[in-house]
């Protein structure tokens, strides 16, 4: 597993669809207790990536602001990275 691609580099979309197929590797039951402690500590970190990810994008959607007429104006930064 050594091969794998940075969590941290990963968009959300590269980590979910890794983390779904972790999942399924996990559900089918035909791994070894080695790989599938190593898969789950994957699965994790993946997890809690897409989660930061999220935080990121609804704390960037919360600054936008509307206009009168309900367009947006513009953005203020976002707290954290």
């Amino acid at each position: 597993m050594s091969d794998q691609k940075p969590v941290d580099n990963m968009s959300f979309e590269d980590a979910m669809a890794e983390l779904e197929k972790v999942v399924g590797q996990l559900e089918s039951g035909e791994v070894a207790l080695e790989q599938s402690i190593a898969l789950y500590e994957r699965g994790n970190s993946l997890k809690a990536h897409c989660e930061a990810k999220l935080k990121q994008a609804e704390e960037k959607v919360a600054q936008i602001t509307l206009d009168s007429e309900g367009k947006p104006t513009g953005t203020a930064p976002a707290s954290g990275k």
